[in-house]
């Protein structure tokens, strides 16, 4: 149809996750967003050099970019030059700009996992049988480790996190779309980490979440906030997942998926400057 917006969805369709699958996520919602723009799907090895044909380009389940670091900022600094309407846009300061934000969270007082980078900080961090050690610019639980005490002085500390391992009851994700929430899942198995079932949110649960979504400042985009509960009933902060969100869709019944794809459809007309279908 002439004259309707266009988007290039940007996807690793053969990407493979543990857990989930990614392409059945990113078929589903390139189809559904076909109602109002006109959508072409792409490998993100090609984006750089497809994305000035589009109106928009929309990133989704691309994978993690530390596979592709210098085509990806390729595209970083391509899209800045073209000045492009990227959905995400470039400017988040959580998971899009490595794992720093933990830190800064940690020394503000936010409800996250005490996170430190160097060991005269370790101190800082409550006294546990075991720690989790983590790159800053690693993703999907790439190259993290579990190590005890003793072994913390033995670490190189270039380029790393360390956090206590938490004793959890359960890991719960919020899914919004620009600061609108629209549901939560919870994994109740802390060993099965992607099998997930819808979560009813207390009001305060809903508030914990969304005070690292005001702290992200996104114009627009979808944003997934990762918890943990911990024995005594907090929530703390384990991600906040602000550039390729996997959204498990496939968890979720058929009138929230409804309601999400209508979000996201507004959401993006909302950045072009164009009207919904009628």
């Amino acid at each position: 149809m002439p004259g309707r917006p266009s988007v290039l969805f940007v996807t690793d369709l053969a990407y493979q996750a543990q857990g989930r699958r990614y392409c059945d996520e990113d078929i589903f919602l390139s189809s559904r967003l076909r109602n109002d723009f006109d959508v072409a799907l792409c490998n993100p090895l090609d984006a750089a050099a497809l994305m000035d044909a589009f109106d928009a380009v929309v990133v989704r389940n691309s994978g993690p970019v530390l596979h592709y670091r210098r085509e990806y900022d390729a595209f970083r600094d391509r899209a800045a030059t073209l000045g492009t309407l990227l959905y995400n846009p470039l400017s988040g300061r959580a998971d899009m700009a490595g794992k720093q934000y933990l830190l800064d969270l940690t020394a503000a007082g936010y409800p996250v996992i005490p996170t430190a980078d160097r060991p005269q900080a370790l101190g800082l961090l409550p006294e546990t049988d075991q720690y989790v050690v983590k790159p800053k610019a690693g993703a999907d639980s790439i190259g993290l480790n579990f190590v005890s005490r003793d072994q913390l002085d033995g670490l190189s500390y270039a380029g790393i996190l360390v956090q206590p391992r938490i004793d959890f009851r359960y890991e719960v994700s919020f899914y919004f779309i620009d600061d609108a929430f629209q549901y939560a899942l919870h994994a109740p198995d802390p060993d099965r980490r992607w099998v997930l079932e819808p979560y009813q949110p207390t009001e305060a649960d809903l508030l914990f979440a969304r005070r690292f979504i005001d702290w992200n400042t996104l114009d627009h985009g979808i944003q997934r906030v990762d918890a943990c509960r911990t024995q005594e009933g907090d929530l703390l902060l384990v991600e906040l997942e602000d550039l390729n969100p996997y959204l498990s869709l496939d968890r979720v019944d058929d009138t929230t998926r409804h309601t999400f794809v209508e979000g996201m459809t507004a959401s993006l007309h909302r950045l072009l400057g164009t009207s919904p279908r009628p």
